[in-house]
C-alpha cells in the first residue's frame, strides 16, 4: 500500500506542542485490503440457506463490508500515522485525532492528523536557588507529646451530672430553621461530637457548652461567608438543642496495662519508651523527607516551566477522578459511585504531576540518576522495620519484582532531591513538632 505523510502548512498555533501531519491512503490499496478481509470472512460466515463458506461474495460484502471497511482504514491510517511521526522524529504525546479530508487526486484518501508532541525539556539553573530544608531532633518533649497523643487516641468516656465543658463528649438533638423553616442538613437527633475538636462550627459549639443533660436552648447564629453550603453561606438561623448526655473524657494512665495495649508484652514502660521512640524517629525522618522533596519538587518547576500536553492532562484528570471516585466509594459507600464531580478539580493537580513526572524523567536521563540495587534494598529494609516480622516484609517484595516498582520510584526521587540539593543553597530551617506531625496533643 502507497503511503504518503507530509507535514501540513505552517501557521499560527496557540498550543505550542501541537502538531498537523496529512495523511494520503491509496484507494486501490485500500480497495485490496478490504476484498481480501471480505474473503477471509466469507470462508467462515455462517448464514441461513447457505452451507459454511458458500454464501455469495455480494452478500458478505452488503452484510460486513462497512466492517471490513472500517478495520481496513483504521490499520491502514495507524499505520501511516506511526511511519509519518517516525520519519519526522515526532514524540507524539496522546492519541491523533484524524479526520477526513477533500482531495483532488481521485486515487487517494486524504487524512488530516492533528497531534500533540511532548516538550522539550531546557534544565533551569538552580545555582544559588535557596532551598528550605526542615530540621528537627525528637527528645524528651517531643516522646511526652506523642505518649500523650497516644493517650488520647486510647480515651473513654463516663456519663457525668454537670454542665458540658471543652474535651466532654455531648450527644445532641437539634434542629435549624431559616426564616422560620428547617433547612436541609440541619436537623439530626443523638448527633455525638467532642466539644472542642471543631466537629461543629464555634457558634454551635460555644451554645452547647455549659448545657447539663436534659437541658435545652434555642440559638441565633450565622453561617460563615465560605461556608461549604453555598444556600447557607452567610445566612441567619436558629437551632433547637437538647442536650441528652454528657461524658467525661477519661485519659488511660500510663502504666503496665497502657504498655501492654501499645504491644509490649510484658508491660515495662521502659521499652514501651523506647520503641515509641524509635517509630517517632522513623516517622519524623519520613516526615522531614517529604518536606524537603516537596520544596525542592517547587524550587525545581519554578526554573524549569514546562508546556504541558493537554492530551496527558486529560488523561491524568480521568485517572484523578477514578482513584477519587473509588476513594468516597470506600469511604461513603456504594451511593457515592455517582457523586457528580467535576474536571476542573483536578486540572491543577493533573497539570502538575504531568509537569513533575517530565522534569524528574528528564533530570534523570541527564544526569544518570537511576536507583541503584543498594538503594532500593536499603529502602525496603527500613520501611520493613515497621512490622512486628520486617525479614518477611523484604522477601515478599523481593518475591515479585513488579512489587518494587514504587520503591524504584523513592529511590529516583531521593537521587533526584540529593541531585538538586547539591547544586541549590540549602538553608536549614527548625519546624514546630506539632505542624510536622499534623496534631496537638
Amino acid at each position: 500500500m502507497e503511503i504518503n505523510a507530509t507535514p501540513a502548512a505552517a501557521a499560527p498555533q496557540i498550543n505550542p506542542l501541537e502538531r498537523r501531519l496529512d495523511l494520503a491512503l491509496a484507494a486501490a490499496d485500500l480497495d485490496k485490503d478490504i476484498d481480501q478481509r471480505l474473503k477471509r470472512i466469507g470462508k467462515n460466515v455462517k448464514m441461513a440457506g447457505f452451507r459454511p463458506g458458500k454464501v455469495p461474495a455480494n452478500i458478505v460484502k452488503q452484510q460486513y463490508g462497512d466492517q471490513a471497511r472500517h478495520e481496513a482504514l483504521n490499520e491502514a491510517l495507524e499505520r501511516a500515522f506511526s511511519e509519518a511521526v517516525k520519519a519526522q522524529q515526532l514524540h507524539v504525546a496522546g492519541h491523533p485525532n484524524i479526520e477526513a479530508k477533500p482531495s483532488e487526486d481521485s486515487t487517494q484518501i486524504a487524512f488530516s492528523a492533528v497531534f500533540e508532541i511532548y516538550p522539550e525539556i531546557k534544565l533551569g539553573d538552580l545555582t544559588g536557588v535557596e532551598i528550605e530544608r526542615p530540621v528537627l531532633e525528637v527528645g524528651t518533649a517531643e516522646l511526652d507529646s506523642t505518649l500523650a497523643v497516644l493517650r488520647k487516641q486510647r480515651v473513654r468516656h463516663e456519663p457525668v451530672d454537670r454542665a458540658a465543658a471543652a474535651g466532654d463528649r455531648v450527644t445532641i438533638d437539634f434542629l435549624g430553621k431559616k426564616d422560620g423553616v428547617p433547612f436541609q442538613g440541619g436537623q439530626a437527633k443523638d448527633y455525638p461530637f467532642v466539644l472542642g475538636e471543631g466537629a461543629m462550627l464555634p457558634d454551635f459549639e460555644n451554645a452547647v457548652t455549659g448545657l447539663k443533660a436534659g437541658e435545652s436552648k434555642t440559638f441565633a447564629m450565622t453561617f460563615p461567608a465560605d461556608y461549604s453550603a453555598k444556600d447557607l453561606a452567610g445566612q441567619a438561623v436558629t437551632f433547637e438543642v437538647t442536650v441528652k448526655e454528657v461524658r467525661e473524657a477519661i485519659l488511660p494512665e500510663v502504666d503496665t496495662e497502657f504498655a501492654k495495649a501499645l504491644g509490649i508484652v510484658d508491660g515495662d514502660l521502659t521499652k514501651m519508651r523506647a520503641e515509641i521512640e524509635t517509630n517517632l524517629k522513623r516517622e519524623v525522618k519520613k516526615r522531614l523527607q517529604g518536606k524537603i522533596k516537596d520544596n525542592v519538587m517547587e524550587a525545581l518547576l519554578k526554573v524549569t516551566p514546562i508546556d504541558v500536553p493537554k492530551a496527558l492532562v486529560d488523561m491524568e484528570i480521568e485517572r484523578l477522578m477514578q482513584a477519587a471516585r473509588q476513594d468516597m466509594e470506600e469511604r461513603g459507600g456504594a451511593k457515592m459511585k455517582d457523586f457528580p464531580m467535576q474536571r476542573e478539580w483536578f486540572v491543577e493537580q493533573a497539570r502538575r504531576r504531568i509537569s513533575l513526572g517530565l522534569l524528574l524523567s528528564e533530570i534523570v536521563k541527564v544526569n544518570g540518576l537511576n536507583a541503584k540495587p543498594e538503594q532500593i534494598k536499603a529502602i525496603v529494609e527500613e520501611a520493613a522495620q515497621s512490622y512486628e516480622h520486617p525479614e518477611e516484609v523484604v522477601r515478599w517484595y523481593y518475591a515479585q519484582p513488579k512489587r518494587l516498582s514504587e520503591i524504584e520510584g523513592v529511590a529516583i526521587e531521593d537521587n533526584v532531591v540529593a541531585w538538586a540539593l547539591s547544586l541549590a543553597k540549602a538553608v536549614d530551617k527548625p519546624v514546630a513538632f506539632d505542624d510536622l506531625m499534623g496534631q496537638k496533643a
